[in-house]
């Protein structure tokens, strides 16, 4: 099996998505040698620290308000236990096993860049729990996003020493059983060791780079659905024009269009010359503006997490002069989660929007009015009797409703803590879970979409004659739709089917079915 080394400066967003989702042949994750050095360097400077009686913040004081307690160099031990029990306040369901992957990787290595003063074998046990297996149990909730995640990572931390909870195989039990069941040890922590572990943004990074990542593909389903939908409606690709788009030349509006164009190549589902119908309603006419523009948002995230990634998120920081070999203590606040809770809540105001036009494509397949009769009301034969897909719109509604209340940017609060010492804080976890929820809700209103698009197309295919083609993209979206679920002619239970679509949108294979047929030259 392969070896993912960290150096703490090279970790990327596709790396974080393999060892997290990854269900078979992760890689193993270790140590760089490198790092190992800096790691082991900055750990004997906080000895020195402590030999020379230095006093340093979370090294020989206490934490948050009581930053000026000094604490007697035989407690510096007791100290860094306590920290992490006294901040393991988290409540709410746990993460899930990918965000517990992600959230124990992110933090490695921030730790491998040597300036957190934690020893290499404590960072080889926070390794282990990822190679083993042991998945701490984490509550989602509890964090503030300055001091970093302090509740959350605690809870981490506590597997570490023997307390707290993780998950093994699928069962749950004490931090001490599971490292018992997969031959780890749990570790004493020394001076620093507490803090580094407890203090950084791994649980918003963590968060944020799923989600991004996540973004982009939903980002490439809205773009199928919208085609397949505008090929159900007999709309028009001439918007689409790569002239048009020239001339407000935003990018990813010109990539975005320039992939409807591949998506809806060869159809006899569209339109070209209607002199009594030049243009479609803007969701349609407008896709390439608006998913160019969520396009765009989910690249500002991916930016702002490939650097979070790379980066040393707790406070103090241990730097050691090459030169003279001199150790200095800073104490800054790169553990603030405001970038990250500022691009998620972008992210998710844009997400949001994705979902919007999709439920308004949606209320033009099923309302016969807005698609000027073109398809049946609701999408069936016999309405009255069968009221096809009519609340499917309403499930699609309710998500979106949900998503603008969900799209107010938490980073806009704030709340003092310890003491009013840590006055502004980011809600960056916040910030993070509700773009979670959001996606959650567009990846339904996709997927509602989709299905209502291919009932579309059928009927329109009941018009055009059993031969007529689909885009050269849209045609292996709709076959594969098709293969999970049949054209409703006839009110049946419906929430089958929507899962079944759901799945196909959430593993990603409707969007390789797509890709596989077509040019998708979307770089981020």
């Amino acid at each position: 099996m392969n070896t993912m080394l960290l150096d703490g400066s090279q970790l990327t967003i596709d790396q974080v998505i393999a060892l997290a989702c990854g269900q078979t042949g992760a890689p193993d994750v270790a140590l760089a040698a490198d790092a190992r050095q800096r790691v082991a360097r900055t750990a004997q400077a906080v000895q020195q620290l402590l030999d020379d009686g230095v006093v340093a913040y979370g090294i020989t004081t206490g934490f948050g308000a009581f930053k000026d307690r000094i604490i007697p160099v035989e407690e510096v031990r007791q100290l860094q236990r306590n920290i992490v029990m006294s901040h393991a306040v988290g409540v709410g369901a746990p993460f899930d096993r990918a965000t517990t992957r992600a959230i124990l990787l992110i933090r490695a290595n921030t730790l491998a860049r040597g300036h957190s003063g934690v020893r290499p074998a404590t960072l080889d046990l926070l390794l282990a729990l990822l190679n083993r297996g042991v998945h701490p149990v984490i509550p989602c909730k509890g964090s503030l996003g300055a001091s970093g995640d302090l509740a959350p990572l605690a809870h981490m931390a506590l597997v570490m020493i023997g307390l707290g909870e993780a998950e093994v195989d699928g069962q749950v039990m004490s931090g001490a059983d599971a490292l018992a069941a997969t031959g780890l040890t749990a570790v004493t922590l020394a001076a620093k060791e507490g803090l580094a572990l407890t203090n950084g943004t791994a649980v918003m990074a963590a968060l944020g780079t799923l989600e991004a990542w996540r973004a982009r593909a939903l980002s490439r389903v809205a773009d199928i659905a919208g085609c397949l939908s505008l090929e159900a409606l007999h709309g028009t690709p001439l918007a689409f024009d790569a002239r048009i788009h020239a001339l407000r030349p935003f990018p990813r509006q010109i990539n975005c269009a320039a992939y409807l164009r591949e998506l809806l190549a060869g159809s006899a589902f569209t339109r070209h010359a209607d002199p009594t119908n030049v243009q479609d309603a803007y969701t349609l006419r407008c896709i390439p503006q608006v998913h160019g523009a969520v396009r765009d948002a989910i690249a500002y995230a991916r930016w702002a997490m490939e650097i979070e990634l790379n980066s040393v998120t707790d406070n103090p920081l241990i730097f050691i002069d090459e030169q003279s070999g001199a150790i200095e203590v800073l104490s800054g606040g790169n553990f603030h989660g405001e970038p990250l809770a500022i691009a998620m809540d972008y992210l998710g105001i844009a997400m949001t929007e994705l979902g919007n036009i999709a439920e308004r494509r949606l209320m033009r397949l099923t309302d016969e009015a807005s698609n000027a009769h073109m398809l049946p009301a609701f999408l069936t034969q016999h309405g009255g009797l069968n009221s096809g897909l009519m609340i499917t719109q309403y499930t699609a509604a309710a998500l979106a409703t949900e998503n603008k209340v969900l799209a107010h940017p938490a980073s806009v609060d704030t709340i003092p803590t310890s003491a009013n010492v840590e006055d502004h804080v980011s809600m960056g976890v916040t910030a993070g879970l509700k773009l979670r929820q959001i996606n959650d809700n567009v990846e339904h209103i996709l997927a509602i979409e989709l299905l209502a698009a291919a009932q579309g197309v059928d009927f329109r295919r009941q018009q055009l004659g059993a031969d007529a083609p689909l885009g050269q993209g849209t045609r292996h979206a709709y076959a594969l739709i098709r293969h999970h679920v049949p054209f409703i002619e006839a009110d049946q239970v419906l929430y089958p089917f929507i899962e079944a679509v759901r799945r196909l949108v959430a593993g990603g294979a409707l969007v390789e079915a797509v890709n596989h047929h077509v040019v998708d030259t979307w770089q981020l």
